[in-house]
Parts: C-alpha cells; structure tokens; sequence
C-alpha cells in the first residue's frame, strides 16, 4: 500500500516568521497552503525558546497591516521613532564620554513617505508568534507540526516532501524557510557560503531606570558592539557583540557579574540596566545561497542569506523575500500559470537578488569599518560617518532603504493586498 498523499498549491518547510507570514500571505489570496516545522507551533510562544526582539522595519509594519495582523501586535510593539549610532574608546566605554561623531536617524526626516509612521517596532519573538500562529489558523494554513522532512523528490510536475510518519505533501512549489541550515536548500545541492566573524552575539532583555524614549542605540568600540533596542514597559532588547570566547563567559556568567560587566562597560549609555530574563547567544557570520531557488523551489530568509545582526536587517531582508515571492507567485497563478515553474521563480530571484547582495556587502563593511581602532581607520571613520551625518539626502535614502521602501516595493511592503 502506497504512503498516503495530501496535495496543495504550496508547501512550506520552517514556521518561523518569514515561513509563517508567506503562509498567511499566500493563504490569504486563495492559495491552498501547508507549513511544515519540527517545533510544534506553541513551543515557540515561551520566552524561554528564542530571548530575540525584532525591528520590524516600517514597510514590514505596513506588510502586517495589509495582511491583519498589525492590531494583535500593536499592544505589543514599541515604535522606534530614532537610531542613534555612536562609538566609545576601549576598554570601557564607561571610562570616557562617546566621540562626538555619531550618526543620527530621525524618523521625522521620512515623515513624508510613512505618513508619520516611526522607523520601526521592536516586536518580541514571542508576541509576532502568537499573533501570526492565530492567524494561520483563521487563513486555514494546514500545520504539520511537530514534523520532520526527511526527503525532498522534484519532477516536471510537482515537488514532494515525505514526512517522517510516511505522509507526503506534494505541491507545485515548494519552499524553504528552514534557517540558516536548511535541510531543503541542501538537498535540492544549493551551496551557502561566507565567513564567520569569530565573535558571539549575546541576546537578553533588561528593565531600564532611564527612560528610552523610542531610541535605538548602536554604540561601536574595536571588535565589540551594543545594541540596546526599546522595548515596551520600560525595556529593552540588548545584542551585545563580542569576540567569541568573550561572548561566550558573558552568557555564561552569573546575572550579577553580567549587569555588572554591562554597566561598567557601557556607563551612562543606557543608565542602570538589570536583566529580566534568561540570555541566548548566537554565533556570528555572513553567509549567502548560491541560488534563490532550484527546482520547484525558493528559498526565503535565513536559508537564503543570513547576515550581522548589529544593523537589525536580517529578519527584514526575509520579510521583503516574503512580499515579492508572494506577489509573484500569486500573479502567476491567477494568469494560470505553473507557479513553481524556472520561469515563474527565476522572477523571484531576479526581484531579490541585487537587494539581498546590497545588504550583505553594507553590512559586511559596515562591521569592518568598526573592527579597529587605528588612529588612521579612526580619522577617516570619523571623517565619513560626520560627511553622511550632514547629508541629508543620504540619510533619508538609507532610512527609507532600510525600511523596506525604496525601489521595486513589493505591494505588501506598500500596504496593499495581494
């Protein structure tokens, strides 16, 4: 007897937040969808799975409107109407004040182009799950999960995955919003290539005494970061980069000892800062598919590219895959054609491709460009950093880039249904 199979128009492998928000676009446009994931979908809910906050770029804040989920997490979100970008002398940037060469992006410098919206919200993990898990269900999204794909089959006509319980899901396109280590871009022999940075980045949530008014901070010093990211009620999210073995003793190291660490080196930067929670740490590399797609299949997020966290852009980059391999493959079947075909995906990939390459190299040099202290590398950053700080046209261009609204915008990425 042969394994059952269960049809549909796509099936998704990865129910994180890229997997998760192109089911529900997909679905939301009449396309039957199945999402896959090892993780049954409330495992993700618990503070405890993934201590992470995200900058949901203002374009993606218009993306979830469109698609009904901005009011589940509106009561959640703090907007981010600046990010301030400074650097501080080592060993501690408690020991001096920061360098008086600073980038400063206001959102009132686009108020014009998101209609008074801020640069962002800061979204925790947990609130974007639960808002996006209930709108699955509401779209009809068919979830398997817990599931394991342990084999991926393509032909001329469809793709199959095949489930660890023998079940096969069989569609015209396949797609894989698995991470950075994607069983499915491996398996249909796509390379993922890059380096790693050899620093650790470490993740927690503290309560603040002074008030963040909506600010973002990145404060640089030679070979380390600080992001300390607003979050509501007097929170926030921190990525504190350091050298691996370094970032390393700073998770494991005793709360006290950690706060203690944080606030000696950061000094008047965030004011008192104590933890709220468990911390994660996350290695640190830049990688990119060979290929945004292969036979019957793209690839979405993390298993396409995966880049610094430090400019907060990586969970965008995947949202903007999102929206433009949704509209495509939705204007391709409503034209009636195969939409898992070369030429329906390598539109996708075409859409994608320069955006992705841009981020990954800004981000790759912009991470350099901080990674020493020499006296030379130092004058001409600051002679840079002060030249773009006074452009204002420069500054509005990279604010509106980073929010997902210059060039090709994709319709989510404008607010608009599919």
């Amino acid at each position: 007897m042969s394994d059952p199979i269960l049809r549909f128009d796509v099936v998704i492998a990865g129910a994180g937040p890229a997997g998760a928000t192109l089911a529900l676009a997909l679905a939301k446009a009449g396309l039957v969808v199945a999402i896959v994931d090892a993780e049954a979908l409330e495992t993700r809910l618990a503070p405890e799975f993934d201590g992470r906050a995200w900058a949901v770029a203002w374009g993606n804040v218009l993306q979830f409107k469109a698609l009904g989920v901005a009011d589940a997490l509106e009561p959640h979100a703090q907007p981010v109407t600046h990010i301030l970008v400074s650097e501080g002398p080592m060993p501690a940037a408690g020991a001096a004040p920061p360098r008086s060469v600073f980038l400063d992006f206001n959102s009132a410098e686009v108020s014009d182009e998101t209609g008074g919206g801020p640069l962002a919200w800061m979204v925790e993990n947990r609130h974007l799950r639960s808002a996006l898990n209930t709108a699955l269900e509401a779209a009809g999204v068919h979830a398997f999960a817990p599931a394991r794909v342990v084999g991926l089959e393509t032909d001329a006509r469809a793709a199959r995955f095949r489930l660890h319980d023998g079940r096969v899901l069989e569609a015209p396109l396949a797609v894989a919003a698995d991470g950075r280590n994607s069983r499915l871009r491996e398996a249909a022999g796509i390379g993922f290539h890059g380096w790693d940075y050899g620093q650790t980045g470490v993740v927690a949530t503290v309560e603040l005494d002074t008030p963040h008014q909506g600010v973002a901070h990145e404060y640089f010093m030679a070979g380390s970061a600080l992001a300390s990211l607003p979050l509501t009620d007097q929170r926030a999210s921190l990525v504190w980069v350091e050298p691996t073995a370094r970032g390393r003793a700073l998770a494991d190291a005793s709360p006290e000892a950690f706060e203690a660490h944080l606030n000696r080196r950061f000094g008047p930067a965030l004011g008192r800062a104590k933890l709220t929670g468990p911390r994660f740490s996350y290695p640190l590399g830049l990688r990119s598919a060979d290929a945004m797609v292969g036979a019957r299949l793209a690839l979405v997020g993390d298993a396409a590219h995966s880049i610094h966290p430090i400019a907060g852009q990586g969970l965008n980059l995947g949202f903007k895959d999102v929206a433009a391999l949704a509209e495509v493959v939705v204007d391709a079947q409503r034209l009636g054609e195969d939409i898992g075909s070369g030429l329906v995906l390598e539109r996708y990939a075409r859409w994608r491709r320069f955006d992705c390459a841009a981020f990954a190299v800004a981000t790759d040099g912009f991470v350099r460009a901080y990674g020493s202290d020499t006296p030379l590398l130092k004058a001409v950053r600051g002679a840079v950093v002060g030249a773009m700080n006074r452009s204002q046209g420069l500054k509005r261009a990279m604010m509106l880039n980073a929010g997902g609204l210059l060039g090709d915008v994709p319709k989510l990425l404008r607010g608009q249904t599919l």
